[in-house]
């Protein structure tokens, strides 16, 4: 009996869901799939949602006419813990050089290095082998291309300096064939387009490209991605500094140093190339595209802000006004006094990690490289910036604002408050960069 009770209950339960397409003909939503990500990505740092003054710590400039210090608040975001190192930056460069090989050979010459060619839809046109993707399980760390017994190497001889451009027994790749292309959707152009019926959503696609087409205005050069390493020759007349030309990218030494020598533009890429590299991972993973990290330069302000490490008027992002501790040790990497490099622990640049990290985790946030902001330089913008987020933008190539202070900077350029510029196609042996990503949500918790 207590069995037929329990079939009349369960009968008359999908009867009741089966009237008004299960919703009862209420008004339930339509959800996303479910997914709760509350890990925080590798070598970063959780930085929650907050305000802070934003602007000039100091009370006793006489005089001052720079812009005041105002209340700013910020939504949550994940920052990386150190500047980009060298070891980190190479891993752009490596998968760019592979990525350049490996289309150079072509499907029909390494078909074990690209994946089979997809179905074609029904109905739809023929898929080609040109738009086979390379199967990175195959190609690994590159050792299938580069490696003493690869079955490549003789053909990958158009990959490296040849002729009058090859030093005499050295076989080194040709840094100017590693080049990176890509194309994202511009919103800012979008929406200073978005009332011209003569546009369309291609007109606001940039693109990065072997072969852009002459006259278009959204169609670039793609981007040289090894840092310029003659920056340390450069920025220093009548200085010898041609160890540091050699040995600073590619020496081991350096693996954890800062990268150095890449322009505003790289580090762009770089950020691109990030997502790229770890959207591929979560479509395999099957994640739902709309929780996948989409990496990018911080924003001038967001900088300060997480320089501040959740401080208020703080001079440094250590939280005190001195340069030095109660032991009398410098915090950061920087030139003290009048031209004294060395006693801070660092000639140039030091470990990424080197000295304490600010109360979110951050290192370095003052001294050893001053570090790219996604913000166009305009000294007039603060007054018309939001109070929340705020950002400044330009459509136009220019200057882009640097912050943090370098290894060659006196004190000054290490306040939360001091920022300078740069042009975005300068490379310099004393600005770097790190990444953050937004984080969907306000809090962590």
């Amino acid at each position: 009996m207590r069995k037929i009770y329990l079939l009349s209950f369960f009968i008359v339960c999908g009867f009741l869901a089966s009237c008004g397409g299960g919703t009862q003909g209420e008004l339930v939503g339509a959800f996303n799939r479910k997914f709760k990500n509350k890990t925080i990505p590798l070598g970063m740092v959780f930085i929650p949602q907050g305000r802070t003054l934003i602007g000039t710590s100091d009370e006793d400039m006489s005089f001052y006419s720079g812009n005041q210090a105002r209340m700013t608040s910020f939504s949550a975001f994940y920052m990386d813990q150190t500047e980009i190192t060298n070891a980190e930056y190479r891993q752009f460069v490596n998968w760019v050089r592979d990525s350049v090989a490996v289309y150079s050979l072509g499907p029909s010459g390494a078909p074990t290095l690209f994946k089979p060619v997809p179905a074609a839809a029904a109905g739809g046109p023929a898929v080609t082998t040109s738009q086979q993707d390379i199967n990175w399980r195959t190609v690994g760390n590159g050792n299938v291309l580069w490696g003493r017994n690869s079955a490549f190497k003789a053909r990958l001889q158009n990959m490296y300096y040849a002729g009058n451009d090859a030093l005499p027994g050295k076989n080194e790749i040709d840094v100017r064939k590693l080049k990176y292309a890509y194309s994202y959707l511009d919103k800012d152009l979008a929406l200073a387009g978005e009332n011209d019926p003569t546009k369309s959503r291609q007109d606001f696609i940039q693109t990065y490209t072997d072969n852009p087409t002459p006259g278009k205005a959204n169609q670039h050069p793609s981007i040289s991605v090894y840092p310029d390493t003659m920056v340390w020759k450069r920025d220093y007349s009548y200085s010898q500094n041609d160890p540091m030309v050699e040995a600073y990218f590619n020496h081991p030494s350096y693996d954890r140093y800062p990268v150095v020598g890449v322009t505003w533009d790289q580090a762009t890429a770089f950020c691109n190339w990030r997502t790229r590299l770890y959207s591929n991972v979560a479509a395999a993973r099957k994640l739902p595209e709309n929780s996948r990290l989409k990496y990018r330069l911080p924003t001038d302000q967001e900088f300060e802000y997480a320089a501040r490490g959740g401080r208020t008027k703080t001079k440094y992002p250590w939280g005190g006004p001195y340069i030095m501790n109660t032991k009398g040790c410098l915090q950061a990497n920087f030139k003290v006094g009048r031209g004294n490099l060395s006693d801070d622990g660092g000639m140039y640049t030091v470990d990424a990690r080197a000295y304490l990290p600010n109360d979110y985790g951050l290192y370095n946030m003052a001294g050893n490289v001053a570090e790219w902001t996604v913000t166009a330089y305009n000294k007039s913008a603060t007054a018309l910036l939001l109070d929340f987020n705020p950002n400044y933008t330009s459509t136009a190539k220019g200057a882009k604002v640097v912050r943090g202070g370098s290894w060659k900077d006196m004190s000054i350029f290490l306040q939360n408050s001091v920022g300078t510029y740069e042009y975005q196609d300068k490379a310099r042996s004393y600005i770097g960069f790190r990444c953050v990503s937004d984080f969907p949500g306000n809090s962590l918790n």
